[in-house]
């Protein structure tokens, strides 16, 4: 499989869900671990598993560096799992 083949199977989330994803974790002052849930919620809810650890992992980068939209999106596409 070709990366151009590969980069079209990857979902491209929606900018806005993004953005809102990521201030929902800023602002709401949860912990790594309520982020982690919130990350989960967020790829559950569009059909794709995920691991707990991995997701912790993501959203202490995601709440320490303050990711862009394009960073929050490879973040989610090395966790999410296809279900």
């Amino acid at each position: 499989m070709t990366d151009i083949q590969k980069s079209q199977m990857i979902e491209q989330f929606p900018a806005a869900d993004l953005n809102g994803l990521r201030e929902e974790i800023r602002k709401s002052s949860v912990d790594g671990w309520q982020s982690a849930a919130l990350i989960s919620s967020f790829l559950s809810g569009r059909g794709y598993g995920v691991s707990t650890d991995a997701a912790r992992i993501a959203a202490s980068r995601i709440e320490s560096i303050g990711c862009s939209l394009e960073s929050m999106q490879e973040e989610l596409e090395k966790l999410a799992l296809v279900m």
